[in-house]
Formats: C-alpha cells, sequence, structure tokens
C-alpha cells in the first residue's frame, strides 16, 4: 500500500515552508495506522514514549489540572472508542515499517518539491507521532518545533491553525522551548476570530509549518492521525537557539529575541551543540532519559508513569 502525499504545486510553490495548507494521502486503510496494530506498537515502544491522559480538556487548559486515565496504554487504545482519551505514541520512526512509511510518504513531497531525496528536500531529523484520541476530544492550544505533514486517517479532526508572526497570540518567551516547560500554552477564546480551521476527513491533511500556533479537537468519532515531521538545518540551530534562550531565562538572565544579536545567538548555539553532545550517548537508554529529566529539569514525569502512579496508589488505597 502506498504512502504518498500530494499538495497543488500553487501551494507548493507559493505557501511551502512559511504558511499552512490542505494535502492529500493514500494512509486510509493503511495496516500499521490501524487499531490492531496500534495495540501492538504500544508494546513496542519503549514507554516514555508514549502520552496519554483524558481528552475532555479545554483549549486553554493547565497543564498541572490535566485529568489521566487509568488504563495501561495498550487498553486505551483498544477501548479507544468509550475511553474518553487522547494519547500519542511518540518516535514511531524507531520502530523499522514506520521508519519505512514516513520515509516514502516524505520522499512523494520531495519530488514534487523538485528534489532527487529526502536529503536535498532538507528532510532531515525525520519523526513520526501517532495519535489516537476518542471521540470529542481537545489537543489544548501549543507550538511544535518542527515542520510537519499531519494526515488524518480515521474519523473527523478540526484543526484551528493561527499566525506564527503574530506576537500578539504567542510571545517571543513563550516560544522558547525546554523539557521543563510544558508546551501548552495561554489561549483566549478571542484568539478564535483570526483562527483557520481546517476539516480534516480521512484521506485529508494539513501541512503545519515550524511554531505555528494550534490547537485541535475531534469529532463525533475516534480519531486517528499521524503526524510526519523533520526539521530542516536551520529550524536545529533555531531550536538551540530557543532552548539556551528558555534555559538563562529561568536562571534569572532576560534574553534578546533570536536575530537580534548574532554573534550572542553563535555562542548560545555552540554552548547547547558541546552540551548535548556529551549527554547524547547517554539518552539512549530509557532510564537514562528519565534520570537526565529528573536531575536537570525537574521531575516532569510522562503521563504514562503518572497515569502507572494513580493506578498503583488507587489499588493501594
Amino acid at each position: 500500500m502506498t504512502a504518498m502525499l500530494r499538495a497543488a504545486a500553487t501551494d507548493l510553490a507559493e505557501r511551502y515552508p512559511l504558511r499552512p495548507f490542505p494535502i492529500e494521502h493514500q494512509l486510509v486503510g493503511h495496516p500499521l495506522l490501524q487499531l490492531p496494530r496500534l495495540i501492538e506498537l504500544t508494546k513496542q515502544l519503549e514507554k516514555d514514549r508514549i502520552e496519554y491522559n483524558s481528552g475532555k480538556l479545554n483549549p486553554n487548559q493547565k497543564a498541572e489540572d490535566t485529568p489521566l486515565v487509568d488504563l495501561p496504554p495498550e487498553e486505551v487504545v483498544a477501548k479507544i472508542e468509550t475511553a474518553g482519551a487522547w494519547m500519542v505514541l511518540k518516535r514511531v520512526e524507531s520502530v523499522p515499517e514506520y521508519r519505512a512509511l514516513l520515509e516514502e510518504a516524505l520522499g512523494s513531497l520531495a519530488r514534487a518539491l523538485g528534489h532527487a531525496n529526502l536529503d536535498a528536500a532538507n528532510f532531515r531529523d525525520i519523526e513520526g507521532y501517532i495519535f489516537v484520541s476518542s471521540a470529542n476530544s481537545v489537543t489544548p492550544f501549543h507550538c511544535d518545533n518542527e515542520d510537519n505533514f499531519f494526515v488524518q486517517v480515521h474519523g473527523p479532526k478540526f484543526f484551528h491553525l493561527f499566525d506564527n508572526e503574530d506576537r500578539s497570540l504567542v510571545s517571543e518567551e513563550d516560544l522558547e522551548s525546554a523539557p521543563s516547560k510544558h508546551r501548552n500554552l495561554t489561549y483566549d477564546p478571542k484568539f478564535e476570530s483570526r483562527a483557520t480551521v481546517y476539516d480534516l476527513k480521512p484521506g485529508q491533511g494539513v501541512f503545519v509549518p515550524y511554531q505555528v500556533p494550534h490547537w485541535v479537537r475531534t469529532g463525533d468519532s475516534y480519531s486517528i492521525s499521524m503526524a510526519i515531521t523533520w526539521r530542516s538545518a536551520a529550524v536545529v540551530r533555531h531550536n538551540k537557539l530557543i532552548f539556551m534562550n528558555a534555559w538563562l531565562r529561568e536562571k534569572g538572565f532576560p534574553q534578546a529575541a533570536p536575530g537580534a544579536k548574532p554573534a550572542l545567538d553563535g555562542l548560545k548555539v555552540a554552548a547547547y551543540t558541546a552540551a548535548r553532545s556529551a549527554l547524547e550517548p547517554l539518552r539512549k537508554s530509557e532510564r537514562m532519559r528519565r534520570l537526565l529529566r529528573s536531575v536537570v529539569f525537574g521531575k516532569k514525569a510522562n503521563y504514562f508513569y503518572e497515569a502507572q502512579k494513580a493506578a498503583e496508589q488507587k489499588k493501594a488505597a
């Protein structure tokens, strides 16, 4: 079964890579994206690659008030029609079949953009995220630090997208990103007049550019979606910079916006690169990733572990 993505030539020429546009795909019914296979995927992935909670949220959801779901991951998927849950399976490219699927999909658009292969199209750091959500679930307002061809595979989904250059929606400080900061952003219902809403049906999707603010809701059926993401060299550099800005700001040092002080930006990027190079070998282990989060970023466990802990406390009571 093909994983081809399609977009209008005019959108690729005029809107890519800075503005959203609709896409189409041929992934509906793909065996890797059906519930039985996704149940197996929850067993294959390392547990810190699985995040889930109740889907009964609002766009302005506070992370600390997010209700959890007292089920193991495989049961969340198996019971998604009734679980009232939202789940994301992260970094699915770690499973070879899914890696091949992502590369095939991106390869089709690389060719449409006039490039011979993924590297020529600057499609690097390829990652995949599969979302399995119950009906009427909400993903709160946030931004993502990668480009994304988002595809809808089962059920309806409504994608509310905003202008990533409008700082009255999201400030420069809020765009800074680090593992110690939750992705949810402050949302005001007044923002909605500036939203472009994509009403996605199976077989449809949307290109979501880097750091475009958005929130998402499902319709009256359970939903399966996939984010096919990558980072260009420029995005990787920018992510290093905003990470350092966030870290320094947390230490009490005000930070200029990226680009305002190019020489200082370069020093921050170099410092991040050196530190990450030392830590990267350790991050290959799930156990070490959890330890590093605790030591460096505070005890902000993945939702899987929080749900696990809540279930254990419930049994003990």
